[in-house]
């Protein structure tokens, strides 16, 4: 979009505590890194190759199986917040990295289940309905964003500037296409954790890593998605903002913003 965009101030200081929340997210991965010893690229070489052919089949199914379970939840029990999701997710990966890949394997669905609904509850939180299916695809959606153990590849930019066109198959065809990324991130995971015993401080860290990446990725989006109706501007316009806001100093200029008190 060309041309100078005016925003409010408000809006401005808001899109720098975004820009915070995604420079948080993206530094977990490091940390975690650095705690289970071992460089990402090399935990995938770890799972046998009968592991790796089912895990995307597994996960679009986890995924399935996550959105209807997380939605029911939040009719019984209330939203808990980040800190206790992190927590929750923290000790479902020890448990999982106890038993070795078996166990690992078994818990996937539930830490599953825990991060898509502490991704609605992060909806809520921005006033958004999680059962209404646009922001039922919104959720689905945020797990398009690069994995905590990832470098940064474009795919979180991406994520934020995707526009959504629904349908009545809309949120099973966002999980088909989201399902192979995924796949690929919670396979890092599971290498990490199919070292039995070991494996249970690996499976903490890493599910620890991932409650905390998706959570401020989940903040980023809604809180953009709000930003964009409260002042009626594109999104497109505020992620490339975003983006700008990112980069380090004296690095090419991206979209601009001018804010106005």
């Amino acid at each position: 979009m060309t041309g100078t965009q005016v925003i409010s101030h408000s809006a401005a200081q808001e899109l720098d505590v975004l820009a915070t929340r995604y420079k948080r997210a993206g530094g977990l991965g490091l940390q975690v890194l650095n705690l289970v010893g071992t460089q990402a690229e090399n935990l995938l070489e770890r799972l046998p190759d009968s592991v790796k052919t089912r895990l995307e089949i597994a996960t679009e199914r986890a995924l399935n199986i996550a959105l209807d379970a997380a939605g029911h939840s939040r009719a019984r029990v209330g939203d808990a917040p980040d800190w206790l999701n992190r927590a929750a997710t923290g000790a479902m990966g020890a448990a999982g990295g106890l038993g070795g890949l078996p166990s690992a394997l078994a818990e996937l669905p539930v830490t599953t289940t825990v991060l898509l609904r502490a991704i609605q509850g992060i909806a809520a939180e921005h006033g958004f309905d999680p059962d209404d299916p646009e922001i039922r695809a919104d959720c689905i959606q945020v797990f398009a964003a690069a994995g905590p153990l990832e470098q940064d590849d474009g795919a979180n930019m991406a994520f934020l500037s995707a526009r959504l066109s629904l349908t009545g198959a809309t949120v099973h065809g966002i999980i088909a296409r989201v399902a192979p990324r995924l796949a690929t991130v919670l396979g890092q995971k599971l290498a990490a954790q199919a070292v039995p015993v070991i494996g249970a401080v690996a499976g903490a860290a890493t599910n620890f890593a991932y409650a905390s990446y998706y959570q401020e990725m989940a903040h980023v989006h809604f809180g953009l998605k709000r930003l964009a109706e409260r002042e009626a501007l594109p999104r497109d316009v505020l992620v490339a903002d975003l983006a700008r806001r990112l980069k380090p100093p004296g690095g090419p200029a991206g979209a601009r913003i001018d804010a106005r008190r």
